[in-house]
């Protein structure tokens, strides 16, 4: 199953049996709007503070993923995942409702794919029978946490990126009915020496190329066998550098089928977002609602999902240190049609 040094190609693919978005009011203004399963119309879903908010996303994507994989939670073997705060309390908080065994993980936004490429090696190597992955993140926690409060009202350069209010949950199993898991690519960290966190998009930008040129090299793939390829959250000015760095090192992508998170989930020309989306709901939410959505009705059959992720925190900015970077790849094609199967 080990193909090259990071990446593991699935003899059986593990099966992505249901799935569960939620998001908050400034997605629910964007072009992928009617893909997610909940559109909050404010950002305090019913709770006093920002960080509960938060929590509360998550356990509702992971109420909807269960739902749809028609499974009780009591049959999950696993929950992995994570989120952007501090001890990533959004998730662990949330994850006592759900009552599994919990793998708690940080790879700050590329958390989404971690998730769910260590789901899918413990389905997949038979260690487990159902796992859930997921993450979430919220404008009003991380910005307050990472940048400023969004009450403080600073201004923000054009490179800087606008954090995702949403939650996504997927559910991996050995067996049923939906998408299919069929190979992952584990990023190594890599830092240029880029320190300001309203640049974090050509911080990881390094760290995408990185991440797929290993994948096309260890699976023996190249772009064309997929016919999406998307980045995490590399927004306005990391994507187009991911691409110019790819170009020169004779890994051409189609502007058609090389496309990015952080692009797809804002209309960034009438929403004031800066460069585009980041955060850890990102990818989650593009991913588990509008691709999966796209290859449910059949216009996708194989998709790269490049999720990236900024290890900077709060203290490593103030004490002067650049910013870490990663990038992990799962691949991820059509299986059976439907939401979901299993038995509950």
């Amino acid at each position: 199953m080990l193909q090259g040094k990071r990446s593991w190609v699935f003899e059986r693919p593990p099966v992505i049996i249901g799935t569960g978005t939620v998001v908050g009011p400034d997605e629910g203004q964007g072009p992928l709007a009617a893909d997610f399963d909940l559109v909050h119309p404010d950002l305090e879903i019913g709770q006093p503070t920002w960080e509960k908010s938060e929590r509360a996303l998550m356990e509702q994507a992971t109420d909807i993923a269960l739902q749809h994989a028609n499974l009780s939670k009591d049959k999950l073997n696993f929950f992995v995942g994570g989120d952007l705060m501090n001890q990533i309390i959004s998730t662990t908080f949330a994850i006592r409702q759900l009552g599994a065994p919990y793998l708690g993980v940080f790879g700050a936004c590329s958390t989404s794919m971690e998730s769910l490429a260590i789901a899918s090696l413990l389905v997949g190597t038979g260690a487990a029978d159902y796992v859930m992955a997921g993450t979430c993140s919220h404008n009003c926690t991380v910005e307050k946490q990472f940048r400023y409060p969004t009450e403080y009202g600073s201004q923000k350069p054009p490179t800087a990126q606008f954090t995702v209010t949403g939650a996504g949950a997927s559910i991996v199993a050995r067996s049923g009915t939906g998408p299919v898991v069929t190979a992952a690519t584990i990023g190594k960290i890599l830092d240029l020496g880029i320190k300001d966190p309203f640049n974090m998009g050509a911080a990881m930008a390094p760290a995408a190329v990185d991440t797929i040129q290993s994948h096309f090299q260890e699976t023996g793939r190249d772009p064309g066998y997929y016919d999406l390829i998307v980045t995490g959250d590399l927004a306005g000015v990391g994507h187009p550098l991911a691409s110019e760095m790819l170009q020169r090192n004779g890994v051409p992508m189609e502007r058609t089928t090389f496309r990015d998170c952080g692009l797809m989930i804002y209309d960034v020309e009438k929403q004031k977002v800066q460069a585009g989306a980041s955060g850890c709901a990102c990818s989650a939410v593009v991913t588990y609602g509008h691709l999966f959505k796209r290859m449910r009705a059949g216009e996708l059959k194989r998709i790269l999902v490049v999720a990236t992720g900024a290890l900077l925190s709060p203290l490593s900015y103030q004490q002067g240190e650049s910013i870490p970077c990663v990038a992990h790849a799962v691949a991820i094609e059509a299986g059976n049609s439907g939401q979901g199967g299993a038995n509950a």
